[in-house]
């Protein structure tokens, strides 16, 4: 089967000479192409470029309102953990405190049993 497809792409691609006047049918043809590709284009392709461009354009400014909302709430979300953090620390300091704090500590000489 691999030797049967390589002979077929080998003679699909073999190389074909174009003939004599080849090179002055393409010179011609692109003298006289290059004004009649634009006329010859329907309407609807005309506007096709700038739709693509717009559609691109549309893209970004989507994608970098998402982000920007997301880095929002990101920012949010730390200055909340931070808020959070200190509160804690805060507890903890208290709490600290009042464990170790010696005229609490001599006060209760009993063990509460």
């Amino acid at each position: 089967m691999s030797n049967d497809l390589d002979d077929y792409l080998r003679e699909a691609l073999r190389s074909v000479d174009p003939g004599d006047k080849f090179a002055q049918r393409v010179m011609s043809r692109i003298a006289n192409g290059s004004t009649q590709s634009r006329r010859s284009l329907p309407a609807g392709f005309r506007w096709l470029s700038a739709a693509i461009a717009a559609s691109a354009v549309l893209a970004v400014l989507i994608t970098h309102d998402w982000r920007v909302q997301h880095e929002n709430q990101g920012l949010e979300a730390r200055e909340q953990l931070i808020e959070a953090l200190r509160v804690t620390a805060a507890k903890l300091d208290l709490a600290y405190r009042v464990v170790n704090d010696e005229t609490h500590s001599a006060a209760s000489g009993n063990s509460g049993a």
